[in-house]
């Protein structure tokens, strides 16, 4: 294992336009869950200059049954993608939340798909699909994240909150941001890379003597000045490379910029590069998929072992086959940071957390409609409240220690 290296991850904010197809498609997962806990949804969206297109298969009760829409379904959903276009901000010529095209192409879930999903008789609720997930966790900061994500992510948090708020009043929603750090150690310790790229206002750019130098100088300012609230102090020195909207000029952005579409920024969305990924979007999908309820199970598992201090670093795989509601395995590796042997903790778990998709939901209480908070700025590493972000807690810490002492 390395102690001492560079390493980079970035984020993009909630206006870049994979990250509105997200929310979007979240926004009808909670739709459907707050009219149907058990309702299966599949939702992907496509964004781009003026248009908005669903596509996916669903089952929900009061929604959609037996083939048919409910009595002010169709309109409920297109008023739903509006008001997340809304909240979003956009309001500009080329993509607007009053006046976009939208298309609703949901229909009916399979029903080869679901005769191997559903619970009948003796039978318990099998995965939605094959596949492996992966979870992570990290002491390098108090979310025990990646600091290169953690720090990417809360760069356009803030940002964004600004924005919300008219703090200031020349940004606009598409936003990307990268982060290097140097490790030494295995610890960050300094940044040597910091780039944000952000939609503006008119003319607040300065690229081979065109826009306004003053209005590019106080976007510069106040870009540098978020660096410098969200790292840790002393962390950007005179070395830190800095570029703020580095191609010069980014008026044109979000969908009218570049086509966005559900599920493109997994690596965002989980630890930024530092971790293992097993493919699966999280975004459109209701918790029966594992894709999304078993990454989410797992990051739980990851981050409990560091919170009870049995290792500094932790990876868990899972894996799943359609239809089948047990695990087909659990890896466990602390990367040489536990303090007790890996295959412990492997026979551990599924004794403190039944991983069939029914018991991760009902473990996390994930049949109800929380989605669409974590579709920007990363599913991981965010604040646990209420019934927002449970595979946040660390509720699990005490009884992992009790059962490895």
């Amino acid at each position: 294992m390395r102690k001492s290296f560079l390493f980079t991850s970035e984020s993009v904010s909630e206006g870049h336009p994979d990250k509105v197809a997200d929310q979007i498609s979240d926004s009808i997962v909670d739709l459907f869950l707050s009219k149907d806990p058990y309702a299966r949804v599949a939702c992907e969206t496509l964004t781009t200059t003026q248009r908005v297109v669903l596509a996916g298969e669903i089952r929900c009760k009061g929604v959609y049954e037996n083939g048919e829409w409910a009595p002010g379904a169709l309109e409920e959903i297109e008023k739903t993608v509006r008001a997340t276009v809304k909240r979003i901000g956009y309001e500009q010529d080329g993509f607007h939340w009053e006046t976009f095209s939208f298309e609703n192409h949901l229909h009916g879930q399979s029903a080869e798909i679901a005769q191997g999903v559903d619970a009948k008789d003796n039978k318990d609720e099998g995965a939605g699909d094959q596949g492996i997930m992966f979870g992570y966790a990290s002491d390098e900061t108090e979310d025990l994240m990646p600091a290169t994500l953690d720090y990417s992510h809360k760069i356009l948090e803030r940002m964004a909150a600004d924005r919300h708020a008219k703090v200031v009043d020349f940004l606009e929603p598409d936003a990307k941001s990268q982060v290097t750090l140097a490790y030494e150690d295995e610890k960050p310790v300094r940044a040597t890379a910091l780039v944000v790229s952000t939609q503006h206002a008119p003319d607040y750019y300065w690229h081979e003597g065109q826009g306004d130098a003053d209005k590019y100088q106080k976007l510069y300012d106040y870009v540098v000045g978020v660096m410098h609230d969200v790292l840790p102090e002393g962390f950007i020195t005179d070395e830190t490379k800095i570029y703020v909207n580095p191609t010069g000029r980014f008026e044109i952005g979000g969908p009218d910029g570049d086509a966005g579409v559900t599920g493109r920024k997994i690596i965002v969305d989980t630890y930024g590069g530092a971790s293992p990924h097993g493919g699966g979007a999280f975004s459109g999908k209701d918790p029966t998929k594992v894709d999304r309820s078993a990454a989410y199970i797992s990051r739980y598992m990851a981050k409990n072992i560091v919170a009870a201090g049995l290792a500094r670093r932790c990876t868990i795989q899972l894996s799943y086959a359609i239809g089948i509601a047990e695990p087909l395995s659990l890896y466990v590796d602390t990367h040489g940071t536990g303090t007790v042997a890996d295959d412990r903790i492997e026979a551990v778990l599924p004794q403190l957390v039944r991983l069939t998709p029914r018991g991760i939901r009902e473990h996390l209480g994930l049949n109800k409609p929380i989605y669409q908070k974590s579709a920007a700025y990363g599913h991981f590493g965010r604040k646990p409240e209420g019934d927002f972000f449970p595979w946040e807690k660390t509720d699990l810490a005490e009884k992992l220690k009790a059962a490895l002492a």
